[in-house]
């Protein structure tokens, strides 16, 4: 039996409160008041019987206590919010066929979850899952060989197409470990000038009137991962990319960018003349599996984050 006081809505303030270390961002994320998260914090810490965060630090600061609650609170509410997109698949039996492509980005973790929830619920129809580099994915649904494309915006007007934001991903810097931000004397490991992403970071750095020297480009995300760790050189890259390089994180850290923040928003993308309901209730499914897939594991590893790698309505 789960003792008394011990709430759900008590875990998501206290997960919140733990990331933030503020009250009033853990009222924002949470959709509460401030005196109703301080009221929630202190209804569970009276239910488990002890202090979880140090009230007398500003920002606030888990004790041991509840640096080992944490552990356990964010095991629980990821597996609430997987079940919650489980027991929320739409009914797609209605559909003769179904072809969605996304970005690489999302191999290690959402694209298989998502291609098992989207195959159970098509029950009689056919089903197509590819990933892609942003740019031919727009071409597919440009010819309509795609019904749905979950890929970052290009930036440009897209004639034809109704989008669906999906998550807000900023780019960040990365380094080899113990470099910090001090990468003047390393080299610009750039991506391929043929990805999107390449041409998102040229275009901001063109903005900030920064010029590198062009003597490393690379075409693989997780080669360029790869010799990051091996102190090669350092890159501009995003937390979604960050988090697909786990075994190389060891040798790699992540910070601000240094010359002006910018973001890129990763929707997912249809023709208009889809009126039905499934590209929403798809882009629904998907916003619940980024947060507790990809969203909120990465925001635990690097809090900075918070706030600027989010989920959009």
């Amino acid at each position: 039996m789960v003792m008394k006081g011990l709430t759900l809505r008590g875990l998501e303030v206290f997960e919140a409160l733990a990331r933030t270390g503020s009250v009033a961002q853990a009222a924002e994320i949470t959709g509460l008041s401030q005196p109703s998260v301080s009221q929630q914090l202190r209804n569970l810490e009276k239910a488990l019987g002890t202090d979880l965060v140090d009230h007398g630090r500003r920002p606030m600061r888990l004790t041991q206590a509840g640096r080992s609650f944490l552990a356990r609170a964010e095991v629980v509410l990821a597996e609430l919010q997987m079940a919650q997109s489980e027991l929320t698949v739409m009914d797609l039996g209605h559909l003769t066929t179904l072809s969605i492509g996304l970005i690489d980005d999302f191999d290690n973790d959402l694209t298989p979850r998502l291609a098992t929830l989207l195959a159970d619920s098509l029950t009689r129809s056919k089903f197509k899952l590819i990933t892609l580099p942003s740019l031919n994915l727009f071409a597919e649904l440009e010819a309509q060989r795609l019904h749905m494309a979950v890929s970052a915006h290009s930036g440009e007007v897209l004639k034809g197409v109704i989008e669906y934001p999906l998550v807000q991903d900023p780019f960040i810097l990365v380094t080899p470990k113990g470099v910090g931000n001090s990468i003047q004397d390393l080299p610009f490991l750039r991506y391929a000038r043929d990805q999107l992403i390449s041409r998102q970071i040229e275009a901001h750095l063109a903005r900030q009137q920064m010029e590198f020297e062009e003597r490393f480009e690379i075409g693989s995300h997780q080669a360029l991962m790869a010799m990051v760790a091996q102190g090669l050189g350092w890159t501009i890259t995003t937390p979604l990319g960050y988090m697909r390089a786990t075994r190389f994180h060891d040798g790699m850290e992540a910070h601000p960018v240094p010359f002006g923040d910018f973001a890129r928003t990763i929707s997912l993308f249809t023709r208009s003349d889809w009126s039905d309901q499934v590209p929403k209730e798809v882009a629904d499914m998907i916003r619940r599996l980024m947060r507790s897939q990809i969203v909120d594991p990465a925001v635990a590893q690097v809090p900075w984050l918070g706030g600027q790698l989010k989920v959009m309505s």
